[in-house]
């Protein structure tokens, strides 16, 4: 029996128009669907748009339009944008479904039968004059710890702590305005630890980055938390079997389903293709693998309540889990202030898709690291790599056949028989460096045919040549154009529309695939004209996207200065030149003190997903090694490494003090995570 394999992407919100951010995620995840799909595997590629939750709920009652149509209009939205950076998905359906509904009610079911599902009484925000308990955005207050006012009951948008509801200082309705009061509710919670067996097995046998996988059994070794899936109404999603209309599931218990609920709809409508049983019921063999690709922010979910609720229920269980890093620009964190938090339908306007497919594609690799769209560095790249190198192989090779040689190819020569050679044996390392998610080792490869081959052509001399030895001339400049077939093979998952081009230009009889691409070119045919493959880009285009992509609003307003002060202030600087920093929790693994340095201690930190940092610290007089060891600490995690004479620094721990004083360590909660973000 064929191997089948089901991607999926994580599920974009209905919340808000998509992003380069989202971007980033489902090229790296077309890109492994298409190569896969040119080794001749059976791939395909499942994915919806998330639909439920209170922030569906606020924004449709902001807009006075039903959450259905709300959500109905951003999906369009977003499949359109999708379509236009050539993300060719199987299906793009949406989790408001009656396939998703009955799924995630089968699941529920399955889990309560088995005594998975506790109910309990929780204590809930309730309003006494819209008369409704109030999910976390539906109620506003005073941040408990900045003391910003107005903020939700969620998350505080000044200072960027979490909290519960009832934490809040101060709450009022945030429909109505009215005090809210406190009253009894009954919520349903999943008994995780119950799972902690089965979850240790999939942990160990699921295709996990060791990074994540660490970071994970983190999780299972410190005690699984029991995990609330109901919410109260109003709440725009499916009613919980048995509390129809009064309570909800909450978004993350359904979403996931929403792979389950893709695959029912496309199956359900390709009935030739296969059945949903061979992929969601099929036996734990190798029959099926199926491929989650998801950011680092949603790790918890994926790996932990979702296998359980898939074991649960009889479902099959992901075979691998693919987590990615985050987007930055220009090194920091996309900002409306800057112009940097870029809609993809703001880059449309300007560039093709290709050119930010390439890019991301370039620097992507198999770990978790973020990727930063340095804007001169991307102008830099495609300028080089597409139109400089690639595109001038073929346009020179072709423009010459075509423009002196009646556009008739030739028999390759056999002094380019050994390039050709390495190139296939290139070739043959495609397919599995796609399939690892190493697309930048791929197409590097690509521009290393496209090197040897260029130099070949340069040395030939074929312009020169075409005088005396006209076949000559021909058979090198066939070399030429074999090579960029090749090289529109490798480049094909991640640039169709290039590859197309070049199928089209050689009138190949068949679609280029990572089996056909080495054949010769037939001797004698007549190819089309050239098409450009490339355009250089203007810098001044990426100038013009981020002017465009400027918020209006301005910069939020600098803090007052203190009332007092001990030395002259700096220049005041307003609230968003803290935005670049990057705090993260960090475990102290090892400490020693640095021979030759009075002050500094060398520091081994774990940062969870991110990995290890060796850290100078000049913490060393306050401070034994062995104090430090075990204990969480503040790390700024994205300062430029420091290479100084003892070796490289790779951050900094946070520590405070006066000049001359004992330097005190800012110590973490050690329940908190390496690696988890600080706001």
């Amino acid at each position: 029996m064929p191997r089948r394999v089901l991607v999926t992407a994580a599920l974009p919100y209905a919340n808000g128009s998509p992003h380069l951010g989202h971007l980033l995620e489902y090229i790296q995840t077309d890109v492994h669907v298409r190569a896969r799909k040119l080794a001749g595997e059976d791939v395909i590629f499942m994915w919806a748009v998330d639909t439920h939750g209170t922030p569906i709920e606020l924004r449709a009652r902001r807009e006075g339009v039903a959450p259905a149509d709300l959500v109905a209009r951003m999906h369009a939205e977003h499949a359109e944008v999708y379509r236009d950076f050539g993300v060719g998905s199987d299906i793009f359906y949406t989790t408001h479904s009656d396939e998703t509904r009955r799924h995630a009610e089968f699941i529920y079911e399955k889990m309560r039968e088995a005594g998975q599902i506790e109910t309990r009484t929780t204590r809930q925000l309730y309003c006494p004059k819209d008369q409704m308990f109030l999910p976390d955005r539906f109620v506003k207050g005073t941040c408990p710890f900045c003391g910003a006012t107005d903020q939700y009951g969620d998350v505080c948008e000044k200072c960027g702590h979490t909290y519960n509801p009832t934490e809040l200082k101060e709450p009022r309705c945030a429909i109505c305005g009215t005090p809210p009061e406190l009253r009894d509710s009954e919520h349903l919670f999943v008994s995780l630890g119950r799972f902690e067996g089965f979850l240790r097995e999939w942990l160990g046998s699921a295709r996990l980055q060791p990074a994540v996988r660490n970071y994970v059994m983190r999780w299972v070794d410190d005690g699984l938390r029991d995990w609330d899936i109901s919410r109260d109404a109003p709440y725009f999603g499916f009613s919980i079997p048995g509390y129809e209309g009064k309570k909800f599931f909450y978004v993350w218990f359904d979403a996931p389903v929403g792979y389950i609920g893709a695959t029912q709809k496309w199956c359900d409508e390709h009935p030739d293709r296969a059945s949903f049983a061979s992929y969601w019921r099929a036996d734990q063999s190798q029959d099926t693998e199926i491929v989650h690709v998801i950011g680092k922010d949603i790790v918890y979910f994926h790996t932990l309540f979702w296998p359980a609720m898939l074991r649960s229920a009889g479902y099959t269980t992901p075979s691998r889990v693919h987590v990615h890093g985050w987007l930055t620009v220009n090194g920091e964190k996309m900002s409306k202030t800057r112009g940097t938090f870029i809609l993809a339908r703001t880059y449309l306007d300007h560039l093709p898709a290709d050119y930010l497919r390439y890019y991301f594609a370039a620097k992507l690799g198999p770990e978790q690291d973020d990727i930063d769209l340095d804007m001169a560095d991307f102008v830099a790249r495609v300028n080089s790599d597409l139109a400089s190198k690639a595109a001038n192989l073929a346009s020179r090779c072709h423009k010459f056949i075509v423009g002196r040689l009646e556009g008739k190819l030739g028999a390759a020569p056999a002094d380019a028989e050994p390039l050709m050679a390495k190139a296939r044996e290139a070739l043959a390392q495609v397919p599995a460096l796609y399939a690892n998610f190493e697309s930048g080792k791929a197409l590097r490869l690509a521009l290393e045919i496209c090197g040897e081959f260029d130099a070949y052509i340069t040395a030939q001399e074929p312009w020169k040549v075409i005088a005396k030895d006209p076949e000559r001339a021909r058979a090198v400049c066939t070399a030429g154009l074999w090579a960029s077939k090749v090289i529109a093979a490798i480049f094909k998952p991640v640039l169709p529309k290039w590859a197309a081009t070049v199928e089209e230009g050689l009138r190949l009889e068949a679609p280029l695939d990572f089996v056909n691409a080495t054949a010769p070119l037939p001797e004698g045919q007549t190819i089309g004209a050239y098409v450009n493959l490339a355009e250089r880009i203007d810098p001044k285009v990426l100038e013009a996207i981020i002017e465009a992509s400027k918020d209006t609003m301005g910069a939020p307003p600098t803090p007052e200065a203190p009332s007092y002060t001990v030395e002259p202030l700096a220049a005041e600087a307003g609230i968003e030149a803290f935005s670049p920093v990057d705090l993260r929790v960090g475990k102290v693994l090892a400490a020693a003190r640095v021979k030759g340095s009075d002050k500094l201690l060398q520091l081994t930190i774990d940062l969870g997903p991110l990995g290890q940092r060796n850290i100078f610290s000049g913490i060393g007089p306050s401070y034994a090694p062995e104090q430090l060891v075990g204990k969480h600490v503040v790390v700024f995690a994205n300062l430029k490494p420091r290479k100084m004479r003892f070796g490289t620094s790779e951050g900094m721990v946070l520590a405070a003090g006066a000049k001359d004083d004992a330097i005190t360590v800012l110590e973490l909660d050690p329940r908190s995570l390496p690696g988890e973000k600080i706001s």
